[in-house]
């Protein structure tokens, strides 16, 4: 049953966001009493008139809805029909929604905040219908609350609804072909939403005296040509989500163009005379008037019928770390070229008999994940964006030579703080690297990197670093007992300390016991815990050749060096680690200010060097790869 309770799961948080978003008002908990007594999942089949907004800002996920409602097949994934207040009702409904990268599925109860017997959220226009109020409120639970949804951007409702991949118009730099592109996406079963920037920030949207709303986003439910009097007029049909509140004037519901419109033609725009927030105004009075649209074109896994899309679709998932992979943007060049890096390998040029240019169309998505959901965290947005360079054959990560060097071939826009940074390309056939950033370093975060395209081509992640290696010697002191020739670890502990005490360029806290075992345990051959004179020097050339390398990368003369360049003087060490590593170790190692100091470097190649020696000698078979018992891996 429908039950007039604003208790939602728990996982919705919705105690502490009501708090938020409805202050000062009583909420009546009444476990007796329901909403309606006839309560109806879908009332004649869903369309865009059974989404209107309530006390929420979340007119974006509001026009993306409404959106969804154009195209069934995409409306009945994410809103499954067979669903109902009768027949199998159990009291709870599920949705899907695409979440980064993945399909899936979400369960609430049918519970629905109210005040005074009225819904507070999104409701239908049909008061014994929920397929909408229910479907809002599984997005909440996707994003761990109610209040998670308050602002966003309608391209982040139409790419959960479908796993498409959405394209921004700035209206003021609109291709001159934005009518026909808009016209075609529909066609081709595209999401449409649009915009109107506020140029003032304002707390809430402001009615303009057109009767559009700035700051407010709409759905573009149509786009058509009609013939008036003596010519075409090219026409859209916009939807606000409120479900009233309408443009005033050319093409609104009763304007005086109507007039001259034939029955035919009008039967065709399926005019109708009411204020249910949906009206026509013709195309120029819209690109006049909004500043901003959106379009989000269908993955192959959208839709069953192929006829509608043409996309091939690759996914990466990413991830930046402060102090190692979080390289900020170019205008950080000493740290750039750490930022993960993506290939992208363009194959076919565009099956386009109209052009000659031999060039491939693709379009690349950054997309910041969980942003929403930590929000109540304090985790907002990051500025994000990425650059694309030209390269050859180089199957290594690039260096900071290479970017020094090398102009980009395209890039993002612009940084900016929105959830997904999207933009369309043509480059020539050839090899590509995308680089995918913040716009400061430091800044810690997951991603999906996205690239669809209509020819064939996928992304090969190669993640390798090569250095040279250069050493510097120095005098080797070595101590050991008289009576054994042996060194325990307080006597190892004692020299490596006195010895890197001399020298004032480089910065240490001083080798722990702890540290000093590792070695022992590393180079101690005969198991005695304790190194003879032999092994100690086998280990001293060692530190000797850690100390060499730890000194190339102190560029600025600190005494320590960057987590950024650890990665760079591991790999001058002799050992290829994948990113995950590199992560870890930046995170074990580096301090607060992401520096790495001698004995903690020095530290981190001892262990390394025990791993890679410990599996060696299972690699019996030379093969790279090897299989423990239980008993080999403790």
């Amino acid at each position: 049953m429908l039950q007039n309770n604003c208790i939602l799961n728990k996982c919705c948080s919705f105690e502490f966001c009501i708090n938020q978003i409805i202050l000062n008002h009583k909420i009546r908990i009444n476990h007796k009493n329901e909403i309606c007594d006839n309560p109806e999942f879908i009332v004649g089949g869903a369309s865009r008139t059974d989404i209107c907004q309530g006390d929420l800002g979340d007119c974006w996920l509001l026009a993306a809805i409404a959106s969804l409602t154009l195209n069934d097949k995409l409306l009945y994934r994410v809103v499954p029909h067979e669903q109902s207040f009768s027949e199998g009702y159990a009291g709870i409904f599920h949705f899907q929604f695409w979440h980064y990268g993945d399909w899936v599925d979400v369960v609430v109860d049918d519970r629905i905040p109210t005040i005074n017997n009225q819904l507070v959220f999104t409701k239908s226009a049909e008061r014994n219908e929920f397929w909408s109020a229910l479907l809002e409120k599984a997005y909440a639970k996707l994003h761990g609350s109610y209040e998670a949804l308050k602002g966003g951007n309608t391209a982040e409702g139409m790419e959960d609804f479908t796993g498409g991949v959405t394209e921004f118009y700035e209206m003021k730099e609109a291709p001159k072909e934005l009518y026909k592109i808009m016209k075609k996406a529909l066609e081709r079963g595209s999401l449409m939403g649009c915009s109107i920037d506020s140029l003032v920030p304002a707390r809430f949207a402001t009615r303009t005296t057109t009767g559009l709303v700035t700051g407010h986003a709409y759905s573009v439910t149509a786009v058509e040509e009609s013939q008036h009097k003596e010519s075409k007029v090219r026409l859209v049909r916009v939807r606000n989500p409120w479900g009233q509140v309408e443009w005033n004037g050319p093409w609104s519901d009763n304007s005086k163009e109507w007039e001259n419109l034939s029955k035919g033609e009008k039967e065709k725009l399926q005019h109708q005379n009411a204020e249910d927030g949906e009206f026509w105004m013709s195309f120029e009075d819209f690109k006049k008037n909004y500043t901003k649209i959106e379009i989000c074109n269908m993955t192959p896994d959208a839709l069953e019928d192929d006829k509608l899309h043409k996309w091939t679709v690759s996914v990466n998932e990413g991830h930046w770390v402060r102090g190692c992979s979080a390289g900020g943007c170019r205008n950080y060049p000493e740290t750039f070229w750490t930022n993960p890096q993506y290939r992208l390998r363009l194959l076919e040029e565009d099956d386009d008999p109209e052009d000659d240019e031999e060039a491939c169309t693709f379009v690349v998505a950054l997309m910041q994940k969980n942003r929403r959901r930590e929000r109540k965290l304090g985790a907002n947005l990051f500025t994000i964006g990425f650059s694309i360079y030209e390269m050859h054959g180089n199957k290594q990560h690039m260096q900071k030579e290479f970017f020094m060097s090398s102009t980009f071939k395209a890039r993002s826009r612009a940084y900016i703080n929105l959830r997904e940074v999207t933009q369309r390309f043509r480059l020539s056939p050839g090899e590509y690297v995308i680089v995918p950033s913040t716009y400061e370093p430091h800044q810690e975060g997951e991603f999906i990197l996205l690239r669809a395209e209509g020819m064939v081509g996928v992304f090969v992640f190669v993640f390798l670093i090569v250095q040279c290696l250069h050493v510097h010697e120095y005098i080797f002191p070595h101590t050991a007992k008289k009576d054994q020739m042996e060194i325990s670890a307080n006597d190892l502990k004692d020299v490596l300390n006195k010895v890197v005490s001399k020298y004032k360029d480089i910065h240490t806290d001083g080798f722990s016991r702890e540290s000093c075992r590792s070695m022992i345990a590393l180079m101690d051959m005969d198991g005695k815990g304790r190194l003879n004179l032999q092994e100690f020097r086998h280990l001293w050339n060692k530190v000797k050749q850690w100390q060499g390398i730890f000194k190339c990368y102190d560029f600025d003369h600190t005494g320590t060096i960057s987590s950024y360049e650890m990665r760079n003087a591991i790999n001058d060490a002799g050992f290829r680690l994948n990113n995950q590593l590199y992560d870890i170790i930046t995170m074990r190692y580096a301090n607060e200010n992401m520096h790495i100091d001698f004995d903690s470097f020095v530290s981190c190649l001892v262990r390394l060097e025990g791993m890679f020696r410990a599996f060696q000698a299972f690699d019996q078979g030379g093969d790279g790869t090897i299989r423990l018992n239980v008993l080999e891996v403790s």
